[in-house]
């Protein structure tokens, strides 16, 4: 406790500032493993010298912790309810990147009165400061509290599976997003897939499909091949990339993340995602 402590006061006194990338990321229906997918993906970002916290979204059914290993003393309304500060209920894992467990209770977060919610925005500010990525670990599907950060963020990593309803339901939760803000940086990548042509091609028909009926340019992440050696990591409650570098799913993933980063990004600010954020939630009122 007193490493994660020390580990923390470390990041806060960090003296060079950076501008957090927001990405949610979504899958169209549950057990596509998509938790698995955005946790491994940080740790290889983490790997590659980048600065990344994970924020658990999924409602009621958020796992990142027991991927991890971990049992958070706090979850993200304690920081509402008991006025902590961001940094008190933030995790510092032994495995590279810092996270904030949601809590079953975060539905209730479009109803937070004025007070809260300029609590919950200047405390989430501080965090932009302090790293290269912020992931949204989102629940399946999309609900009206979800959609919200969804659309604020600056990019959506979709995750799906070769399986049809898979696939399906994952192109709804594409349309949905598009149909309300239809400039969206959008990210596919494809799990489980049982071969190569297997991954590829269900890449390329989703991308085809996307261009063809919404005219919307997808951008192909890749593919994470079926590995039973993910199985076994989950049960030792240790990330995959971590538990073995070697497998086939590893190898995967951290070639994903190498290619992510080697792209051309249009810049981004972490008070664009805030600014979102705030026009949302002000909408609705």
């Amino acid at each position: 406790m007193n490493d994660q402590a020390e580990s923390l006061r470390r990041l806060i006194n960090m003296n060079d500032e950076k501008e957090a990338k927001v990405i949610a990321v979504v899958s169209g229906k549950g057990g596509v493993g998509k938790s698995n997918v955005c946790l491994n993906f940080a740790i290889s970002l983490s790997n590659l010298n980048k600065k990344v916290a994970i924020i658990d979204l999924d409602i009621g059914m958020g796992n990142l912790d027991i991927l991890m290993g971990l049992t958070p003393s706090y979850h993200l309304l304690d920081m509402l309810e008991n006025q902590l500060s961001v940094w008190d209920i933030m995790e510092e894992s032994d495995v590279g990147i810092s996270y904030i467990a949601g809590g079953s209770g975060f539905s209730t977060f479009s109803k937070l009165n004025e007070e809260k919610m300029h609590r919950f925005f200047s405390q989430l500010e501080k965090i932009g400061k302090k790293f290269d990525y912020i992931f949204l670990d989102m629940g399946a599907g999309a609900t009206k509290e979800s959609l919200e950060f969804i659309l604020a963020a600056h990019e959506v990593f979709i995750v799906t599976t070769p399986e049809p309803p898979s696939i399906t339901d994952a192109y709804s939760m594409l349309k949905y997003i598009y149909l309300q803000e239809n400039e969206k940086p959008l990210y596919l990548i494809v799990n489980r897939a049982d071969s190569e042509q297997e991954g590829n091609r269900t890449l390329n028909s989703f991308k085809k499909v996307a261009m063809q009926f919404l005219s919307k340019e997808i951008s192909i992440l890749g593919f994470i091949p079926d590995d039973t050696n993910v199985k076994k990591a989950v049960k030792a409650q240790i990330p995959f990339v971590i538990w073995n570098d070697q497998t086939k799913a590893s190898k995967a993933v951290k070639q994903l993340a190498s290619s992510y980063i080697g792209e051309l990004h249009q810049p981004t600010k972490f008070g664009q995602f805030i600014g979102k954020m705030k026009k949302i939630m002000a909408s609705k009122q």
